[in-house]
């Protein structure tokens, strides 16, 4: 696993704080859940990829959380960025390299699975 992590590995995180490095608990086996018996929680419902960012979507039951994570790699695999929301919202939008004041950002993406009570947030790709 660690081959696939870039050393200065950006990991940004957003939902409530007692759900902070859900992720990190699951990759690293310090979760309750990671145990053979318990039913796994991050096995994404939805993955879709954008060149170098991947989107993984699920919900796990035990705890009632929606997950969205957004992965960014380089082109040889190497994983840079993880960006961890909870309870949250997404919608990912394409920017170009210039934006207009008038120009409106595409969607291309958004959420499924959480519920219209979680907040949103939008990333720009």
């Amino acid at each position: 696993m660690h081959r696939l992590l870039a050393p200065d590995l950006e990991w940004r995180f957003h939902g409530p704080s007692c759900h902070r490095h859900h992720l990190v608990q699951f990759l690293n086996g310090s979760s309750s859940s990671s145990s053979p018996s318990s039913k796994p929680y991050l096995v994404p419902d939805i993955i879709v990829g954008f060149g170098l960012v991947v989107i993984a979507e699920g919900y796990d039951e035990e705890n009632m959380v929606w997950w969205v994570h957004a992965w960014t790699a380089t082109a040889d695999g190497v994983i840079t960025e993880v960006r961890e929301y909870l309870n949250t919202s997404v919608t990912v939008t394409k920017v170009g390299d210039v934006v207009a004041a008038n120009s409106k950002c595409q969607t291309i993406w958004q959420s499924k699975l959480s519920n219209e009570s979680v907040p949103g947030l939008i990333l720009p790709i």
